[in-house]
């Protein structure tokens, strides 16, 4: 019977990728100078976007202690890795299959002058690089919350699902004509604030939860016991690289080099300048001290909760909503410690927390004459009616259940075959030695210097050798 199933199973999925068959293919026209303009600002955007993998590898290195530090930096490249392949050969292809709820349509196959589905200016090609960034972002940010204690097996497991299923799903229902684009008033998301960020800011939610905080990090009676980063110099220039990366983002998100790219990335700017006050005013305010980590992250937040809007707000839009998710940021990871949730570098308060409420507030401040036609979406305090914030809360509610409940069973599976959290020993060791066998600072352990690979082949006895 299994098998009878099983060969059914893989005859319904053949015939599926048979039905979608590849996208009809027509070039580009190369005489027109648009097509050149556009290809060679998105590619330009596309590589700032993929490298901000450098800027949330930083952050999240140096959010964690030093014997996770290379185990950090390698879940960042792999996010890479994954989201350059399987992106390729499955999530592009559902993201853009043009269905109202899931389909997949091959998008390859007519040359390297192929149009897109989003514009018949880009290429296939160019388009998919960059979005391909956007998959390894929404996969990245689960990392840093998971961090310090989960397998790599299973992150790696992981990084496979949210690149080449989830994170398209979402993208199909948003800006690949789905169900949520064809509402009555439209779902509204430039760059992602809920497309990539709730997305994965959920999945890091659902993660850290079923994960369960690391050793040490609360007392018995529940109690928050800070563990440091070891290194905040990396985290702020992981801050920095994050920044100007957002520039290409969210600009490269209006698809076409016309003039409208200019204020999208003023906005960009201000609100992550904004955020990084927030952040500032209510360290101060909480912990009578501007907390480095805090504002780094409010200004993280500030630009999360920008992305969404970029292309719909006016100056003092821009400067409310970063200035109210920089608080949001920073009094997230409060919120979090008070009940109980280990998330080393804040990514839920920062993305999903930030990301839902910049999305959300689009519903109240998006200006109609930040549009250069002067007839985009109208907010309800802009004299629009109340059907773009339900159509906002209705977006960020659907994309948050659906991550939470694919991401939910993902780890729920692994954990039960064991494949999900590290053992004690191997988790006070260190993700570095324990997975990898590599530290990321070898004068940390130059006493093991001479020592052969055989030597050091069983963690177990390494282990002992430190007595830990």
């Amino acid at each position: 019977m299994k098998s009878k199933l099983t060969r059914v199973a893989l005859l319904a999925a053949a015939g599926l990728v048979l039905a979608a068959g590849p996208a009809a293919a027509e070039p580009v026209d190369i005489t027109n100078p648009r097509v050149f303009a556009d290809n060679a600002f998105i590619l330009i955007c596309g590589v700032l976007v993929v490298f901000m993998q450098a800027g949330f590898a930083m952050v999240e290195a140096g959010l964690t202690r030093a014997k996770n530090a290379a185990h950090m930096m390698l879940k960042n490249l792999m996010d890479f890795i994954v989201g350059a392949t399987g992106f390729a050969l499955i999530g592009y292809h559902i993201a853009f299959s043009g269905a109202q709820y899931v389909g997949f349509t091959w998008q390859w196959g007519g040359g390297p002058l192929e149009q897109s589905a989003a514009s018949p200016f880009l290429t296939v090609p160019v388009h998919y690089f960059f979005n391909m960034g956007f998959a390894a972002a929404a996969a990245t940010i689960v990392s840093g919350a998971v961090a310090e204690r989960v397998q790599f097996r299973a992150y790696f497991t992981y990084a496979i699902g949210i690149s080449t299923l989830v994170y398209p799903l979402a993208v199909s229902w948003v800006w690949g004509g789905g169900w949520l684009s064809q509402m009555e008033t439209p779902f509204l998301d430039l760059a992602g604030g809920t497309v990539v960020h709730v997305t994965g800011g959920m999945a890091a939610l659902v993660g850290a939860l079923i994960l369960g905080p690391r050793i040490g990090r609360f007392d018995e009676n529940g109690d928050s016991i800070p563990i440091p980063g070891h290194n905040l110099p990396m985290a702020i220039l992981g801050v920095f690289i994050l920044l100007v990366g957002w520039f290409g983002f969210n600009a490269g998100s209006v698809l076409t080099a016309d003039l409208s790219i200019g204020a999208v990335a003023a906005m960009t700017a201000i609100g992550g300048g904004a955020g990084g006050i927030g952040a500032t005013i209510a360290s101060w305010l909480t912990l009578k001290t501007p907390d480095v980590t805090l504002i780094g992250n409010g200004v993280l937040g500030g630009l999360v909760s920008i992305t969404a809007g970029a292309a719909n707000l006016s100056l003092f839009g821009a400067l409310l909503i970063g200035l109210i998710a920089g608080i949001i940021a920073t009094n997230g990871v409060l919120l979090l410690d008070r009940v109980g949730i280990d998330d080393p570098v804040g990514a839920v308060p920062v993305h999903l927390m930030c990301g839902a409420f910049g999305t959300i507030a689009l519903g109240f401040l998006a200006n109609p004459n930040a549009v250069a036609s002067g007839d985009g979406p109208a907010g309800f305090l802009y004299g629009g009616d109340i059907s773009l914030l339900v159509s906002q809360v209705t977006g960020v509610v659907a994309i948050s259940a659906y991550s939470a409940l694919v991401i939910g069973t993902m780890f729920g599976v692994m954990r039960s075959i064991g494949w999900l959290r590290m053992s004690v020993e191997h988790e006070m060791a260190g993700a570095d030695l324990a997975e990898h066998a590599t530290p990321a600072y070898n004068e940390d352990f130059v006493e093991y210097e001479d020592a052969s690979s055989a030597d050091i082949a069983s963690i177990d006895d390494l282990l002992e050798e430190l007595s830990i």
